[in-house]
């Protein structure tokens, strides 16, 4: 048994959170090249407008762009293929019946490294209204001013 599980972030993505609810997530490996991991190591990810999705039996991970790697010549991968998700098939079938339900679906959230491997945090989202979000800005400008308040304030 483990203690603690060395967790480093690499990327996450911000707009996620903002655009969408998250319901559930999912901790799911990518299958890479090997270029591909070290870009990952680099730090040169963008999640643009990625998402996931299910084909048949397998889960693919799309729009999800990893910069080509600086040291390698002709051996390069494309920034922009479909990378298939690694999940179990019992959680790919239950991802499947709730995507299939009117208003979800499955977004990147955060790409992380774990114990030397690359893994990819997946959400169940919903989208938000116009409305959720001008509460999320209220709340959060909200949130900053008592913080300040405190800031200033002598004890």
């Amino acid at each position: 048994m483990r203690s603690q599980e060395p967790v480093k972030i690499i990327a996450q993505n911000r707009r996620a959170r903002f655009d969408y609810a998250v319901e559930e997530s999912f901790e799911c490996g990518i299958a890479l090249q090997g270029t591909e991991v070290k870009s990952i190591k680099e730090g040169r990810v963008s999640f643009g407008d990625a998402f996931a999705e299910i084909k048949g039996q397998e889960a693919w991970l799309n729009n999800f762009h990893i910069s080509e790697y600086a040291q390698a010549s002709m051996f390069n991968h494309d920034p922009d293929r479909p990378k298939k998700l690694l999940l179990h098939r019992q959680e790919i079938k239950r991802i499947d019946r709730r995507v299939r339900e009117k208003g979800y679906t499955l977004i990147p959230i955060s790409i992380y490294l774990k114990h030397g491997l690359v893994k990819l945090e997946l959400g169940l989202c919903r989208g938000k209204k116009e409305y959720d979000k001008r509460a999320d800005i209220k709340a959060r400008d909200l949130d900053r001013e008592i913080r300040r308040e405190f800031r200033l304030k002598d004890w």
